[in-house]
């Protein structure tokens, strides 16, 4: 990527309940910042941005509401990079490559196979005690 996570100048932060409703929401909210920060609804990027958003909130609501009653989205660019993070707070931290290699399930598959066709990157990122993660997503724009 050709921009440092903490350089891209554009950001938004969204917290939701952990409820179904959080998807639809969050890809909602992503639709407007972009349109704010002058990245149009057509470009080739943003429709798979967008499915993988609605699939990781998605993941939280299924898998985390137990432990973790919010989720919280964090949607960041600039003029060559869209980057997103879904955050919650339960402990579990998905094998993003074993998704892709088989040994995943699912969503995250896909997830990885639309992460890597446009050249982007995905990582799983601990919070500080162990009890909550962000999987961070960045592809180029």
């Amino acid at each position: 990527m050709p921009a440092r996570l903490e350089t891209l100048p554009y950001r938004h932060v969204l917290t939701l309940p952990t409820e179904p409703a959080a998807v639809r929401t969050a890809r909602e909210t992503a639709e407007m910042a972009l349109l704010e920060w002058g990245i149009g609804l057509r470009h080739p990027s943003v429709d798979p941005a967008l499915l993988i958003l609605s699939e990781l909130v998605t993941n939280s609501v299924r898998h985390a509401a137990a432990l973790s009653p919010q989720v919280t989205v964090i949607y960041a660019a600039s003029r060559d990079c869209l980057a997103f993070a879904v955050h919650d707070r339960h402990p579990y931290q998905p094998p993003l490559f074993g998704a892709v290699t088989g040994t995943g399930a699912g969503g995250l598959g896909t997830v990885m196979e639309l992460v890597l066709g446009l050249g982007g990157t995905a990582v799983v990122r601990a919070d500080a005690d162990g009890n909550g993660k962000s999987i961070w997503i960045t592809l180029p724009l």
